[in-house]
């Protein structure tokens, strides 16, 4: 009977630690599904820094649909930007663009055969519209063709740093939608891929680089050609906009997208009080059926959840000092030490309540420093040693979209006066006065080792 005590006794020790082991697994995945998003994958980032602030599933290649076009975007602007290509430069149709543009089952705005439209036009008609057929003219306009612009974007995602992607083609179609005439190298029932986090980070760079995208992104409605016989009303398919059926305050961007592969996505920004989100979710769902209006519900989640929970804040004004660690030695300087401070206010994006889960850390420039750690005089008021940045300390930290991201969480260290080089009388003094000094050290020991 004892012997059967025992057993059960430890039977349930086992049982308890068996099951106390996987805790704080499960705490996780409740804190990961905390927001309830009904997606395969789904983003939350400040879009200054590209601090992630929720994430779900975001390395899981997914489908992206007409996301893609941000891509194309990118390229297009980073053309004008260079020169390479002028917004009211004319474009022919080419037969390939006059097919695909014919095809109203797909977003578009029919294009002329023998018609002229100028980039701006092409663009708008893009952004706002989706329009696939003046996508695929981008494309031509921009490399020639749209193959040698797919290896564009494939290329540029490289450069961004981006990972998990790839690009079959300009617009996010299926290539069985482009009636044959898809670019060589692909299936022809292949789509473009990428992660939540690589879609999440074209947009950041996207965002940072070319903020104008903004003004045409966003465009509620529009009328293309307007006046003439071929105009068309564009609404934008982000009914997030100001006006639109699931207006969102602060909502002006970027670009939805489906597909029957890649489902109800939408790649979102909005801004209120000085802070700025960028949102993607992918194949959204409600109820576990995919609906138009399951990304804007999911997109609502996400925004509701920044906006009540961060908000950017000073933390640290300029010329702060970290007590005890801002002081600098100075060699061949009328002074023997320099306090150094931050150049400019340091503003982090900060959950409510915690704004004491930051530390500050000085990283200074070894090569400012002699071989003792000393800086050499002359000293300059303003002159750069280094940079503070802050380190988080509370739970769920995500990290950053990129580094470039993570370098924006910092402010230059700066000497806060002038030091000026000794003159050679004090220079040699202090010089016979370590000679002596260690002279007398070397004395110390020596006798102290008689004893």
């Amino acid at each position: 009977m004892k012997s059967l005590w025992h057993k059960s006794l430890i039977l349930s020790l086992i049982t308890i630690f068996f099951l106390a082991s996987f805790l704080p697994l499960n705490r996780a995945e409740a804190a990961q599904d905390s927001l309830n998003i009904e997606a395969d994958a789904a983003i939350l980032v400040e879009a200054k820094t590209g601090k992630i602030l929720y994430q779900k599933n975001i390395d899981t290649v997914l489908g992206i649909a007409s996301m893609t076009k941000m891509m194309t975007e990118y390229l297009l602007l980073e053309a004008i930007k260079e020169k390479r290509v002028k917004w009211d430069q004319e474009y022919t149709v080419s037969d390939y663009v006059y097919k695909i543009s014919q095809n109203r089952k797909l977003s578009n705005v029919p294009l002329r055969k023998d018609g002229k439209y100028t980039v701006r036009e092409l663009y708008e008609a893009m952004a706002i519209y989706s329009a696939n057929g003046a996508t695929v003219a981008i494309a031509e306009i921009v490399a020639g063709s749209e193959e040698n612009f797919v290896k564009m974007m494939n290329e540029k995602a490289e450069q961004l740093g981006l990972k998990d992607y790839k690009f079959v083609n300009a617009t996010g179609l299926n290539n069985r939608d482009l009636q044959g005439l898809h670019p060589a190298g692909s299936d022809e029932n292949a789509e473009n891929v990428m992660s939540a986090r690589a879609v999440a980070t074209l947009a950041y760079h996207l965002l940072n680089e070319y903020p104008e995208i903004l003004e045409t992104a966003s465009i509620p409605k529009k009328t293309f050609r307007e006046g003439t016989d071929d105009e068309i009303k564009m609404d934008n398919w982000n009914w997030m906009l100001p006006g639109l059926v699931y207006s969102y305050e602060g909502v002006d961007g970027i670009k939805t997208g489906y597909t029957e592969f890649a489902g109800y996505c939408f790649t979102g920004t909005a801004e209120r009080n000085g802070i700025r989100f960028i949102t993607v979710v992918m194949n959204a769902k409600t109820d576990g059926k995919g609906t138009y209006k399951a990304r804007f519900e999911e997109t609502r989640k996400l925004l509701d959840y920044g906006f009540s929970n961060y908000s950017m804040k000073e933390l640290y004004p300029a010329g702060y000092q970290i007590k005890g660690k801002s002081t600098l030695p100075v060699t061949k300087g009328k002074e023997k030490s320099v306090q150094i401070e931050t150049k400019k206010p340091l503003s982090v994006v900060v959950k409510n309540g915690q704004e004491k889960s930051w530390e500050p850390i000085y990283v200074i420039d070894k090569k400012k420093l002699t071989k003792e750690g000393e800086l050499t005089a002359p000293v300059k008021k303003g002159e750069k040693v280094g940079y503070m940045t802050v380190k988080y300390k509370g739970e769920d930290d995500y990290g950053y979209l990129t580094s470039e991201g993570e370098k924006a969480v910092q402010v230059d260290l700066v000497v806060s006066k002038d030091v000026e080089k000794a003159n050679w009388f004090v220079l040699t003094i202090r010089g016979i006065g370590g000679l002596f000094s260690d002279v007398w050290t070397s004395v110390a020991k020596t006798v102290k080792g008689w004893f």
